[in-house]
């Protein structure tokens, strides 16, 4: 950081946005790092189950939270996802998106748990009327048919509880 007495504007207001700038930058510097680190987490923990697949790590992870999200970056993840989309979005597909925009291993259990926040932010979509269900998938895998969702065409002027 820079020392308070470095700063070449006497202007007390030009200072303090100078210092909020250079805090606002210090704080995207660590998220980045934060991020890697995570990553790197992810995949001593693979590492460590190709050796052992019975390994508990959790005592090693007991300060960081595995797949941990900023607050809102989901939903925000998940409603720019569904304005790109050409077609309906089942919550397998956006989890997947998700997977693989994060850099996260993709085994089973991290997509069991990144589709639950999933499913649960669409899930609050749907009670605020920005998403709607638009049918099922025809054509899915074993653990389907898996609902299909998009993003609601017109939210009514007037909230209706019936």
């Amino acid at each position: 950081m820079v020392n308070i007495y470095d700063y070449d504007r006497p202007n007390t207001v030009a200072g303090l946005v100078g210092k909020h700038a250079e805090l606002v930058a210090l704080r995207e510097k660590y998220r980045a790092e934060i991020k890697k680190l995570t990553v790197d987490i992810d995949h001593l923990d693979a590492a460590i189950r190709l050796f052992d697949p019975n390994a508990d790590t959790s005592p090693l992870k007991e300060y960081v939270t595995k797949h941990r999200a900023e607050k809102g970056s989901v939903k925000r993840f998940v409603l720019n996802t569904m304005r790109e989309a050409t077609a309906p979005l089942t919550s397998r597909q956006i989890t997947e998106l998700w997977v693989a925009d994060r850099g996260l291993a993709a085994d089973e259990a991290t997509v069991t748990t990144i589709r639950k926040r999933i499913g649960a932010c669409i899930k609050v979509c749907v009670i605020q009327w920005l998403i709607e269900e638009c049918g099922w998938t025809d054509d899915h895998d074993a653990f389907g048919p898996y609902k299909l969702w998009q993003l609601k065409r017109s939210a009514p002027l007037t909230r209706n509880p019936e």
